[in-house]
Formats: C-alpha cells, sequence, structure tokens
C-alpha cells in the first residue's frame, strides 16, 4: 500500500485524544512510507492528520471541494491539493488516488466516506482494504451494528470481511496488507442475492 485515503472528522473534540490520535496516525503512515490521501482540510482530525505526516516527511494529498476552499479551510501546506466541484468528485478522488481506506474517528462525513468504500467494495467498484480504527472504543457501537447487519441476513456471508477493524494502527495495518477481496455483488448470480 503506498498512499491510504484516511477518512475522519473536521471537529476538534475535547478529549486530546482523539488529536493526538491523528497526529500520531499520520507520523505512522509517513515513517511507513505510506502517503496520505484526504480532505484537504486545515481543521480538527483533518489537520492533525495532515500535520502529523508532513512533519515526519511523508507525502499528504488533499481532495478539497472548492465551497470549502473558498471557506479557507483548505491546508495549503499539502504536498498536492486537488480542489472538486462536489463530494461525489471528492470520493471518487479518494477512491482513485489511495490503495486503502482507514477510517479514524469523526462524524457524519466520515460515515458517509466509510459506508461508500463498504458498498463499493461489495459491489466490485474497488477491491481495496477497507479498515476501520476503532481506537478508544470510539465505534463499538458500529462494529456491533455491522455484526448485527450481518446476522440478520442485509451483509452476504460473502462481505462479512469487508470491514477490517482494529483498536491500533500498527495491527490496523497488518491485516489492511492481508486483506484479500471476496466474491463481489456484479459477479453473483441474481439467486445469490
Amino acid at each position: 500500500m503506498k498512499r491510504l485515503a484516511v477518512y475522519c472528522g473536521s471537529a476538534s473534540p475535547p478529549d486530546p485524544r482523539y488529536l493526538a490520535l491523528a497526529r500520531e496516525t499520520g507520523a505512522m503512515l509517513a515513517a511507513r512510507g505510506i502517503g496520505v490521501v484526504y480532505g484537504g482540510g486545515k481543521a480538527g482530525l483533518m489537520g492533525a492528520l495532515a500535520s502529523g505526516a508532513l512533519e515526519a516527511g511523508g507525502e499528504v494529498i488533499g481532495v478539497i471541494p472548492q465551497a470549502l476552499k473558498d471557506m479557507e479551510v483548505a491546508n495549503l501546506d499539502c504536498t498536492e491539493l486537488h480542489v472538486v466541484q462536489t463530494m461525489h468528485q471528492r470520493k471518487q478522488a479518494f477512491t482513485d488516488l489511495s490503495d486503502g481506506f482507514v477510517t479514524l474517528p469523526g462524524g457524519v462525513g466520515t460515515m458517509d466516506e466509510l459506508w461508500e468504500a463498504v458498498s463499493w467494495a461489495q459491489l466490485g467498484y474497488h477491491a481495496k482494504p477497507v479498515g476501520l480504527l476503532n481506537a478508544f472504543g470510539y465505534y463499538d457501537g458500529l462494529v456491533q451494528f455491522n455484526a448485527h447487519m450481518a446476522a440478520t441476513g442485509f451483509v452476504r456471508e460473502a462481505h462479512r470481511g469487508i470491514v477490517i477493524i482494529d483498536e491500533a494502527l500498527p495491527g490496523l495495518l497488518d491485516k489492511m496488507a492481508a486483506f484479500r477481496p471476496g466474491k463481489t455483488i456484479v459477479q453473483m448470480r441474481v439467486e445469490d442475492l
């Protein structure tokens, strides 16, 4: 994996562990020679992620919609900054520019990015690993809900392993490196759906 799209919040929660986690993630990816593709912002976890990677000498590629750049939230210190028109173009760029996805704590936008990466993997639009960093138990409820969807039959057996979960980045990256995609929806027969 040469580049990973990292999804995370633009907020700065009161608990300082979250900003520290984002900064450490950027630094650790840079130390492993893995470039960061992210939302291009300078605030919150996004800004901490980029700072951590840049300070460690890593590559940081930001992808930001023009409307957000116009609000002056773009991180102009990125190695590259791609300005797009829509959020759909932004997410497509994340997929095109990366070899996989890591989701740090975040809010609604982060969830949108995560679930689109999962949905596209199920469909066969990409065959890249989708990692969920469940630091501090932040995603415990989501992990439980994902298991519930599978147990209920809304996530097919072939797709149960798409979301790769770990509580620490080194373990998550190791699991992602070992990922092998399963049979996608477009490869299935109608009777299998």
